[in-house]
């Protein structure tokens, strides 16, 4: 079985899924995390790997940028791939001044001026949320594993918020207790269609850009802050 986006035949991917957006992410965990791994999927460069850690069967994909390209690949393997929990791990902008290059933030839920849902499911719904039970396991894997963890509301535009003409006039259509702590692009999707499906979704970010951060990091350690995010999902992973 295949679809016209994913090579993968039914088995070949973990019920437990690791999605970065960029697939070289995807190739760099599953080769310094993952053994006995193999290549279930590199149609249009969207590269899905599975393998063992530390003994347990996880895949890893990418998802590509934006919700229209989270949402395929996620609608997918929930779908027909039987995949049960997608944590989403990826890069973020910072809304707070507290927040430092690399801090990890765990969204609790998120805001999007999309129609996805509209489109997709005649919802005109713009709040979504993750699994409260993934949510849980990874609070509780970087408590065990000494790693600070911000866990609050993140908002998911439609395009690089750095791009935008006037980002206050975005800020000013949130709603007014919402408090978004960062922005990202795909969480919305994603939770979306794990609730339309019954199926499980949470999103872990690293700050990687911040109006109030003017220091720039070495490449030794922008590594050394998504490695401590990718071990936290994978750790997670684990008691799943």
């Amino acid at each position: 079985m295949s679809t016209p986006h994913n090579e993968a035949n039914l088995g070949d991917i973990a019920k437990t899924v690791i999605m970065p957006g960029d697939p070289l992410r995807a190739k760099y965990i599953t080769e310094n995390f993952l053994e006995d791994f193999r290549l279930v999927n590199s149609v249009r460069g969207m590269f899905a790997y599975t393998g063992k850690y530390k003994g347990k069967e996880i895949s890893v994909m990418a998802h590509g940028m934006g919700m229209p390209s989270v949402g395929i690949y996620s609608y997918e393997l929930y779908k027909f791939y039987n995949v049960q929990n997608i944590i989403r791990i990826g890069s973020c902008g910072a809304y707070k001044p507290e927040l430092k290059l690399f801090d990890i933030i765990l969204s609790n839920a998120v805001f999007s001026e999309s129609n996805y849902a509209l489109t997709l499911n005649n919802d005109d719904c713009h709040i979504t949320y993750p699994s409260a039970m993934l949510n849980d396991v990874v609070e509780r894997t970087a408590h065990e594993n000494n790693i600070p963890l911000t866990i609050g509301n993140t908002v998911c535009t439609d395009c690089f918020d750095v791009y935008m003409t006037d980002v206050k006039q975005f800020l000013s259509r949130i709603p007014h207790d919402f408090n978004p702590v960062s922005a990202e692009m795909e969480a919305f999707a994603l939770f979306y269609n794990a609730q339309l499906l019954g199926k499980n979704a949470c999103c872990l970010m690293s700050v990687v850009d911040s109006k109030y951060i003017t220091d720039i990091a070495t490449p030794e350690e922008r590594q050394t802050g998504l490695n401590n995010m990718i071990s936290l999902a994978l750790d997670a992973s684990l008691k799943l």
